[in-house]
């Protein structure tokens, strides 16, 4: 499964959840996540290089996996990352 197909069955899932009414965070999907040293990193520069991102998230703790995700002809980044932190406390202060 591509990554833009399991990004549309996340949003059927959110909906779905929303639509059913879950308002517990236990009760949702996500919870299962919660823990999880994983981010999502979006909206980055094409430019950009697996270097460059470790350069920048690198402050909030120790990376051990970098995912830029590239176009298979191209070789070109497509603008996002997944990220994975050895600590998943340091995944607690990358949003806003």
């Amino acid at each position: 499964m591509n990554t833009l197909t399991k990004i549309k069955a996340i949003q059927k899932l959110n909906k779905a959840e929303i639509e059913a009414g879950v308002e517990s965070a236990d009760a949702s999907w996500h919870s299962v996540y919660k823990d999880s040293a994983y981010v999502y990193v979006g909206g980055l520069s094409y430019e950009l290089t697996e270097g460059d991102v470790l350069a920048a998230f690198s402050q909030y703790g120790e990376i051990v996996s970098v995912n830029l995700v590239r176009d298979k002809s191209t070789g070109k980044s497509k603008g996002f990352c997944f990220l994975a932190y050895e600590d998943q406390r340091s995944t607690d202060r990358k949003s806003g």
